[in-house]
């Protein structure tokens, strides 16, 4: 626990020492159960696009496994990779600039499994591999993986950090194969989409792709069972209960969670989730089975994303809440729906007690999440008194070690890190 503790640099370097209200320890099951939470911004890291005369949009911010560095990629052409330093009193200072090999915008930045590895999709519809020589901070580009036709949108390791997907404008997902030497060879082209594909995500732990797109479908791609070429294996519009326009992103639960079946909560298999989010304003939530031979979703909850903007991102955290980030310069965060009788965190919070009993009456609006939280645009009083974004807000991420930790990437051109604390009930 102790890096953990130092990575965050509560109460060290001159910042704030944690208040005793809101103790280190409380577990983090209490966030899904909270009332309300609070977001504080711990740091605001600002860089990209230091060069030119405008503000350089952040389009996306990804953490390492380990949670130690915080990958950025802008308009810029470049991708930052920050850390804290111990030299700079424990603040987040850039640690290396990948640029020289993108012409236009780096879109995404995905790391490998083992965190040895930094895939950068870029609209100059190339995708950069980058890794670390040696001990220091030093970053070479170590293959170029070209095959899309104009500008890429996406890229994703799979869990074994074997395969890398890419998406783009082109309508396409490909699947490169990692060969020794970092040699990338095209095992799969996916045409199934009818306009841009946006993301691409793996399930965490099975080699199953699921792709969003600007035709305002999902969809789910598996490998044949012959294991010499992939297929879509569903395909999920308004009429599976999806969405009405552009899905912009997608996020997995980390871990698997109860599914209600037994009287009182108990009972029932562990199943995973995912979140969608869409320009319709929605996020969705899917239940996933993947006990068969292909991965199977079925809509399990959709509900407002509480503004009159583009939902542009979705992140499960550990925690069980779901971060939102939009259009309207918010950071919102969801948790899921209490029991039913007010049994509150009867299941230990992470959404389990979600419950399939209603699914017998109001469909699913019954499974409708709680906003819990939310930071505004800057450019509101309360906003601008958290330290708000003041353009959109086009990522954000959960930690993947600390559960009270977010980051968030916007078009103002910075990146926010915040802790999040649950309100004392009253």
């Amino acid at each position: 626990g102790r890096a953990m503790l130092s990575f965050l640099g509560r109460g060290r370097g001159g910042e704030e020492p944690e208040p005793s209200s809101q103790p280190m320890e409380t577990s983090d099951v209490s966030l899904a159960d909270a009332e309300r939470v609070t977001l504080r911004c711990e740091a605001v890291l600002e860089g990209h696009g230091a060069e030119e005369v405008s503000v350089a949009r952040v389009w996306h911010c990804a953490w390492d496994p380990t949670g130690k560095t915080l990958a950025t990629c802008s308009s810029d052409k470049t991708c930052r990779i920050w850390a804290k330093s111990a030299a700079a009193g424990n603040t987040w200072v850039t640690v290396a600039e990948l640029e020289g090999v993108h012409s236009r915008t780096v879109r995404q930045a995905a790391w490998s499994p083992c965190g040895r590895l930094l895939a950068t999709a870029s609209f100059d519809a190339s995708t950069a591999v980058w890794a670390q020589s040696g001990s220091t901070n030093e970053w070479e580009c170590v293959a170029v993986v070209e095959g899309h036709e104009n500008e890429v949108k996406s890229c994703a390791w799979s869990p074994s950090g074997s395969l890398l997907a890419t998406c783009g404008r082109d309508k396409s997902v490909w699947i490169w194969e990692v060969q020794p030497g970092h040699d990338f060879e095209c095992v799969a082209v996916l045409n199934g989409h009818t306009q841009d594909v946006k993301q691409v995500v793996w399930h965490p732990a099975e080699d199953a792709l699921v792709s969003t797109s600007y035709d305002d479908s999902i969809k789910v791609w598996t490998e044949d069972p012959g294991g010499d070429d992939w297929s879509c294996a569903q395909t999920l519009t308004k009429e599976e209960g999806g969405h009405t326009s552009t899905v912009w992103c997608a996020s997995f639960e980390p871990e698997p969670s109860f599914e209600q079946g037994g009287p009182g909560g108990s009972g029932g298999t562990k199943r995973r989730r995912l979140a969608t989010c869409s320009d319709d304003r929605t996020i969705a939530i899917w239940r996933v089975d993947d006990s068969r031979q292909t991965l199977r979703l079925e809509i399990d909850a959709k509900f407002p994303c509480g503004h009159d903007r583009p939902a542009l991102s979705v992140s499960w955290g550990r925690c069980g809440l779901i971060a939102e980030g939009g259009g309207d310069d918010s950071v919102r965060l969801f948790a899921p729906p209490l029991a039913h009788g007010g049994l509150e965190g009867e299941g230990g919070g992470g959404g389990r007690t979600s419950g399939d009993r209603d699914s017998l009456g109001d469909g699913f609006e019954g499974r409708a999440w709680r906003e819990v939280g939310r930071v505004e645009s800057a450019h509101s009083e309360s906003g601008a008194a958290l330290n708000g974004h003041e353009d959109e807000v086009n990522c954000v991420a959960w930690h993947p070690t600390d559960p009270r930790c977010l980051a968030t990437a916007s078009d103002d051109g910075t990146v926010r890190i915040w802790s999040v604390h649950s309100c004392a009930s009253t």
